[in-house]
């Protein structure tokens, strides 16, 4: 663009009324870590608005528009480490989307504009973080899952573009007989059919191939292990690591495609103990395996179907003695796993499309959407605590799938309440994992009588309780009136003043609710202290840190009549 050029763009840009989503005006704020935030911000809502450019400009006010000059040079400007800033920004920008510097000699002033290219078909990070703008303030995008969502969706799909150098030659025959197998058990009136279709017929139809062209999809599903080279840059791998509970590593091994086989050879490995369940009123032990062996291979295809391929990274699948985790990269599309279970619908967004259609077409995963619910359902028909998504860590999906009852009291709920409703043993779960809950689905668990206490201090109810045989345990966990702890300080003082802290923990503190940690305990305590000094029915003789408390009223001492 020439000078005259720049100079009506900028006046075009400030004859907007406001600043747009794309659009951000600076006197001269030239923060580094800011500047590369609000190009990460402008890439992804350029990408979302359609527009071709996402616009920092300096030397603009951004209350009145005005040209006000400015003395940044982007050439010159330094960064961390002393690193020229330009270079700095494009290695931390990623995918890098073009960064296009305008030196833009304005009749009004010197004004600096940096143009950042939209991002397609990912959110475009700066440090690892990707930032958006809500109106004209700009936060992470992580708060905002609907563009999230929207930005994944926008662009190409990596699995269906071919492998041109990839020919019939490169898939492994094992692998074309298993999918042949799955493709009969989802297509069984077509099965006449199959047994006629060669090789290239067949996976034409099952969608793995175009127009007889190799896809990533089928190199990933199918393909021969020295076959994965063909991927490059991009990653298919998967890695299962044995750990002890000190989280030390014990044995591990790597599973190149074809991911058609990887569920199989991934459950040979995994340690299935058996566990035992004792229901209540009974003295027979329920003996179940550590692992659904279905629940295994959804969660992991599940992983293969979500993987961000081109991010360079493998599915890890970590076995504990009480859980396996498996993560993978790219963010949780849904939002939520709630979401999920309480839409009942078919899954809309897939980061790989072509390659998720061809698992659906091979039985690999639930064409309704449906196959997170079902493993939240088995988890729970087992009388196991349910798979737990870990979704904080941005950019990957973690999901934990439990091998070991924590809770027996929990368990036989489970077993002997069947009328519970899902999300009521979700909200169950997290309780039983000493986990919060808000405190509207306090309310909802507390008004069906599950749960008893005050929030955020919540246990399952008495009622609940009495059903499972746990009663002794309630009244652990729920604990006795106030006024007892009350009278008992009273007559520890009374009989035994002047009495320490120390005395009075040693008394109260095995009698508090188990449910309590020990600092809810103690404070505890230090507030059923306060209240009867504020009723002037006992005073501290001592000091803040060494108490010795006595009683205000006196004893009597007198001796009884005969």
């Amino acid at each position: 663009m020439n000078p005259n050029d720049l100079s009506t763009l900028v006046d075009r840009l400030r004859a907007l009324p406001t600043e747009t989503e794309w659009l951000e005006f600076k006197r001269n704020n030239t923060d580094p870590q800011q500047i590369g935030e609000y190009l990460s911000a402008l890439a992804n809502e350029a990408g979302l608005c359609n527009q071709p450019r996402g616009y920092l400009v300096f030397g603009i006010d951004d209350a009145t528009h005005d040209v006000v000059g400015t003395s940044f040079d982007p050439y010159a400007a330094k960064a961390k480490g002393n690193q020229g800033l330009l270079p700095w920004l494009g290695a931390l920008l990623e995918p890098n989307p073009g960064i296009d510097v305008h030196l833009v000699d304005h009749p009004d002033g010197r004004v600096v504009m940096l143009a950042v290219g939209p991002a397609r078909d990912r959110p475009c990070t700066f440090a690892g973080v990707a930032y958006c703008r809500v109106g004209n303030s700009k936060t992470e995008l992580v708060k905002h899952p609907a563009k999230e969502r929207a930005l994944w969706t926008r662009g190409s799909d990596w699995s269906a573009e071919t492998c041109h150098r990839a020919t019939l030659a490169d898939l492994n025959p094992e692998a074309i007989a298993k999918a042949r197998e799955q493709f009969l058990v989802k297509h069984p009136s077509q099965s006449g059919e199959l047994a006629q279709w060669d090789d290239l017929t067949f996976l034409n139809k099952a969608r793995l191939l175009k127009q007889g062209e190799v896809t990533n999809a089928a190199l990933v599903l199918l393909g021969r292990a020295e076959s994965a080279t063909l991927l490059t840059p991009a990653v298919a791998k998967v890695s299962w690591l044995l750990k002890d509970a000190e989280n030390r590593e014990l044995d591990y091994e790597h599973f190149a495609p074809p991911f058609l086989l990887v569920g199989d050879r991934l459950l040979k490995r995994l340690r299935n103990l058996t566990v035992r369940a004792l229901p209540s009123g009974t003295l027979f032990p329920q003996e179940l395996t550590q692992y659904d062996p279905w629940v295994i291979r959804e969660a992991l295809h599940n992983s293969i179907a979500h993987q961000d391929y081109r991010r360079h990274a493998r599915i890890a699948v970590v076995e504990f003695p009480d859980r396996v985790l498996i993560t993978n990269i790219g963010e949780f599309l849904p939002g939520s796993v709630q979401t999920v279970i309480e839409q009942d619908a078919p899954q809309l967004l897939y980061r790989n499309p072509f390659l998720a259609d061809a698992m659906v077409e091979l039985n690999l995963i639930d064409t309704q959407g449906g196959g997170i619910k079902r493993m939240f359902e088995t988890q729970r028909r087992r009388s196991f605590p349910l798979p737990d998504y870990d979704l904080d860590q941005p950019g990957q999906v973690s999901v934990s799938i439990p091998g070991q009852i924590l809770d027996e009291r929990y368990t036989r709920l489970l077993m002997e309440q069947s009328s519970l409703s899902l999300p009521q043993v979700l909200l169950l779960d997290r309780i039983q994992k000493g986990r919060r809950i808000t405190r509207e689905d306090h309310k909802r668990l507390k008004s069906a009588g599950l749960v008893e206490g005050r929030y955020p201090s919540v246990m399952v109810s008495g009622t609940m309780a009495k059903a499972t045989g746990d009663v002794a345990r309630h009244i652990r966990e729920r604990g006795f009136d106030k006024q007892w702890y009350l009278d008992m300080i009273l007559a520890l003082i009374q009989e035994h003043g002047p009495v320490a802290r120390q005395h009075v923990d040693e008394l109260l503190l095995p009698k508090l609710p188990d449910r309590m940690s020990d600092v809810q305990k103690r404070r505890k305590v230090h507030n059923l202290l306060q209240e009867l000094r504020n009723a002037e029915k006992i005073v501290n003789q001592g000091t803040r840190t060494k108490s010795k408390w006595v009683s205000k009223k006196p004893i009597s001492t007198a001796p009884k009549r005969a």
